[in-house]
C-alpha cells in the first residue's frame, strides 16, 4: 500500500449484494480505486449484514467498518429531521453515535482524501474541512422527487414538496462546502439545482463485460423488467409494463410471457403475477434472467440517473426498448444501439418489430455490445474518477 493516497470512502449502505444500484457503483468503484488509493470504507448499515460482505470488501479495502444503526433509530432521526434542516433523505442516514465514530475512525488513518457516495453521507465528512472531499451525488434527487411529485397520494403532497425543497437545498450548501463533486450522466448534471453545474464531473454507471457476457439459454420468456422491485421507479415502470403495454401485444402475442425479475418485489409489483407474468423476487444470478428472455424493456417514467438494466441487458446482447428519459443518460443511438419508445402504443411497435425482424435484433445487440464495451467499461471510467479525486487542490 506504500506510496498511495489515502482515500475514506463513505456509503450509506454495506456495498455487498449488488441488489441495489448505488450499491452496484460503490462496489466497482472501491475495485478499481484500490489499484490507485489505500482505501479504507465506512458503511453505515441499517439491515442485517451479508454474511459474505466484510470478506468480499476487503479485498480491496485496507479497513472496512460497518456502523449499524436500528431501523428504530433511523426512523426516529426521520422524525427529527421534520423539525430540523437536514431533509429527511439525509436525517434518514444520520446517526451523533456514529459521527463521532467517523471522527475518531478520521483522527486514526488521516486520509489525504474523502468520498461520500450520495448527499445521505455527506454530513458525515463536512466538519472535515481541512481534507479535500469528493461528494458523488449519482442522481439529482431533488428533480426525482418532482417528477414523482405529481404522482404522490393529494394528502402526501404537503409533505412531499417541502421535502423537495429541502433536498434542493441541501444539494446546494453541499456543492458549496465540498471541494470536489461528482455525477452518474450530463442530463442529471444540467438539472443540478446548482450555480456551476459545470464543475461537477460526469463519471457514469459502467458494466462488467467479462461478467455480463452472452449466455446460452432457451428463452423462457419474451420480454424482461428487472431491478430492485420495491424502488418507487421501478415499481411504476413494472406496472406500466404490464397493465398498458402488454395488454397491447396480447392481441398479437396471446402467449406472451413476461419475466419481472429483482430483489424485495413491493405488493404492487406481486399483484402483477398472472398466466403471461412471471414475478421472481431475489434471483441468485441476475444474468440468467437476461438469458433466459428475448428483449429487455425498461419503460422508465420518472427515474433519474443511468440504468444499470440498460447497461447489462447490452453487454449481455439482449436487446433494449427504454424510454427517452432514459436514453438521454446513456446517449445511445436510437435504432441502432437500442430502441427508444414513449407511449405504450410506441413501446408495443418497437416489441413488435423486434420481435418480427430478428435481423434488427440481432443488429441492435451487435451495436450495443461494441457501445457498451467503447464506453462504460469501469476500468477507463474509475481511471477518470481516480484522477478527479487525487489531483491536487
Amino acid at each position: 500500500m506504500s506510496g498511495k493516497q489515502k482515500l475514506l470512502f463513505i456509503t450509506s449502505r454495506v456495498p455487498w449484494p449488488l441488489e441495489k444500484g448505488d450499491k452496484l457503483r460503490a462496489y466497482y468503484q472501491l475495485r478499481e480505486l484500490s489499484k490507485r488509493f489505500d482505501i479504507t470504507l465506512a458503511c453505515v448499515n441499517g439491515s442485517n449484514l451479508h454474511p459474505d460482505a466484510k470478506q468480499q470488501l476487503e479485498k480491496y479495502c485496507s479497513e472496512v467498518h460497518f456502523y449499524y444503526m436500528s431501523r428504530g433509530e433511523m426512523m426516529m432521526n426521520m422524525l427529527g429531521g421534520v423539525f430540523g434542516k437536514m431533509p429527511m433523505q439525509v436525517a434518514w442516514f444520520y446517526s451523533s453515535t456514529v459521527q463521532e465514530q467517523i471522527d475518531r475512525l478520521v483522527e486514526k488513518i488521516q486520509p489525504d482524501r474523502i468520498y461520500c457516495q450520495l448527499i445521505r453521507t455527506a454530513e458525515y465528512a463536512r466538519k472535515h474541512k481541512s481534507i479535500i472531499r469528493t461528494v458523488d451525488f449519482m442522481d439529482v434527487f431533488s428533480k426525482g422527487m418532482e417528477r414523482r411529485l405529481e404522482k404522490v397520494n393529494i394528502f402526501r403532497k404537503p409533505a412531499f414538496y417541502f421535502e423537495m425543497k429541502r433536498v434542493a437545498r441541501y444539494e446546494r450548501d453541499i456543492f458549496n462546502e465540498f471541494e470536489r463533486h461528482t455525477i452518474i450522466s450530463e442530463q442529471d448534471r444540467e438539472l443540478m439545482p446548482v450555480r456551476r453545474p459545470s464543475e461537477i464531473a460526469v463519471i457514469p454507471n459502467g458494466v462488467d463485460i467479462n461478467y455480463f457476457h452472452s449466455l446460452h439459454r432457451h428463452k423462457e420468456y419474451d420480454l424482461l423488467f428487472n431491478g430492485n422491485m420495491n424502488y418507487p421507479p421501478n415499481v411504476e415502470s413494472a406496472v406500466f409494463l404490464v397493465k398498458k403495454i402488454v395488454p397491447l401485444l396480447v392481441e398479437k402475442y396471446p402467449a406472451i410471457k413476461v419475466l419481472i425479475s429483482g430483489a424485495n418485489p413491493s405488493s404492487a409489483v406481486k399483484s402483477l403475477a398472472s398466466e403471461n407474468v412471471t414475478v421472481t423476487g431475489w434471483v441468485d444470478d441476475i444474468r440468467e434472467s437476461f438469458a433466459r428472455s428475448r428483449i429487455l424493456v425498461a419503460p422508465m417514467q420518472s427515474s433519474i440517473g443511468l440504468q444499470n438494466k440498460l447497461l447489462e441487458g447490452m453487454a449481455m446482447r439482449i436487446p433494449c426498448v427504454t424510454t427517452p428519459l432514459s436514453n438521454n443518460a446513456l446517449r445511445a443511438t436510437p435504432g441502432k444501439e437500442i430502441m427508444v419508445a414513449d407511449s405504450e402504443e410506441e413501446f408495443a411497435a418497437a416489441i413488435i418489430k423486434l420481435i418480427s425482424h430478428p435481423e434488427l435484433a440481432v443488429s441492435i445487440c451487435d451495436d450495443a455490445w461494441k457501445f457498451v464495451r467503447d464506453y462504460y467499461s469501469w476500468e477507463p471510467i474509475c481511471d477518470r474518477l481516480a484522477n478527479f479525486i487525487s489531483k491536487e487542490a
